[in-house]
């Protein structure tokens, strides 16, 4: 008699959904010649030097615990880094925590914040993960619809608007994952005037801060007037250094909000992979110049493929930054849904439906060009074939309408 289980499981986790990109990447993986253009992983390798320095220390014994924030080289590390490229300054010994990865960070700072039915904020379309970890944590994920006609951004109107006397935080992802926008210095500072009228913390995940392509420089939002002093500012090393597999992420943050989520830390994680934080000591110190090489390669990846599916009919705003583009397919009258299965089916090219980063992402798809160029070119021509075969099935169901 098989045993049941569901009363033992926390209410919370039992209504969680499943990930939507997992179910694709998981698809795509079990049938053979598929082009994959929805997991947002970089296609490079780990550079050498990085790699290098964490065998390196395995070799010679590094092995044990480090300190429950981080090894404080590595720290102070990451203390420089914010300062040189972003402007911001935090103290090495009571400000930065290393963590497993941007998500980690993430579910810290919800925990250390949250208590039960407290609102967040959250800017949609949106990373599949947000809204879960909120809810996890005893809080309730408000969603704020965005739209490809104002760029994908967040509008100062639309947060008082959605505002309560139950808003405690906002979570913003600039440049954003899935639609790559990205918020300028001018857009930050109008936010921030909401943001300090109805004391709010800011929750910033700049995990894509290394990947712009705009001439503006890239604005972290704790370097904006009045917002260092509530910020969590959320990175790692996973997009811009092509660590996705390394796990490791880092939070900075006031020392009296750093104090708390290192409590919660010391009892769910004791600290982060020893040999892994010498290989981001490394990067940082010397991997820079494969960051820019990277990026540069983005960039020309993006304008293909924003400029290939203008053509093809798929309306795809120019994302300011990330490796994703997020073009509209309601002209093909297909849920995004709908879209994403049958072009892997039809044409063994996976995207992302746009429905799983909320519900304003119905109709669109994520594409991710963190691939090679010859595979998007071999991916835009399956795409572009598919568009014509259900053009050619409207046409023959429906003529008249058709040629209307």
């Amino acid at each position: 008699m098989k045993h049941e289980y569901s009363h033992y499981f926390s209410e919370v986790v039992k209504d969680l959904k499943p990930s939507g990109i997992r179910k694709f990447f998981d698809l795509a993986a079990s049938m053979e010649g598929v082009i994959s253009l929805g997991v947002g992983e970089p296609d490079f390798i780990t550079p050498w030097g990085t790699r290098e320095a964490a065998i390196l220390s395995l070799e010679q014994g590094y092995t044990s615990y480090t300190a429950n924030a981080g090894l404080l080289e590595l720290r102070e590390e990451i203390s420089k880094y914010l300062s040189t490229r972003f402007g911001v300054q935090y103290d090495p010994t009571n400000q930065i925590i290393v963590t497993i990865g941007a998500s980690q960070a993430l579910d810290l700072a919800f925990r250390a914040i949250l208590n039960q039915g407290d609102e967040v904020l959250i800017v949609e379309p949106t990373f599949v993960s947000y809204a879960p970890l909120v809810s996890i944590a005893g809080g309730k994920p408000v969603a704020i619809s965005t739209s490809p006609e104002n760029g994908f951004k967040v509008t100062p109107e639309q947060l008082e608007a959605a505002i309560t006397e139950r808003t405690k935080a906002i979570l913003l992802c600039s440049p954003n994952n899935p639609t790559g926008s990205m918020l300028n210095k001018s857009e930050l500072e109008a936010i921030a005037e909401v943001i300090e009228k109805h004391d709010l913390i800011v929750l910033s995940d700049e995990i894509y801060s290394e990947l712009v392509y705009e001439d503006e420089p890239y604005t972290s939002f704790a370097a904006v007037k009045g917002m260092y002093e509530r910020t969590i500012l959320i990175n790692g090393f996973s997009k811009g250094f092509a660590m996705t597999g390394w796990r490791l992420g880092f939070l900075a943050a006031p020392s009296e909000l750093v104090s708390v989520m290192l409590k919660i830390f010391q009892y769910t994680t004791m600290c982060a992979p020893h040999m892994m934080q010498h290989g981001a000591i490394e990067a940082l110190r010397n991997g820079y110049h494969e960051v820019e090489t990277m990026r540069a390669s983005y960039r020309r990846r993006r304008n293909y493929m924003v400029q290939t599916l203008n053509e093809m009919g798929l309306d795809c705003h120019m994302p300011g930054g990330a490796f994703y583009v997020f073009p509209s397919i309601k002209s093909t009258g297909l849920s995004s849904e709908q879209f994403a299965e049958e072009l892997l089916m039809q044409e063994k090219v996976a995207v992302v439906p746009g429905n799983v980063f909320g519900e304003s992402g119905e109709g669109f798809i994520r594409c991710s060009y963190a691939t090679s160029m010859q595979q998007l070119q071999e991916a835009m021509k399956r795409i572009q074939r598919f568009i014509e075969t259900i053009k050619i099935n409207r046409k023959e169901k429906c003529p008249a309408e058709v040629s209307n």
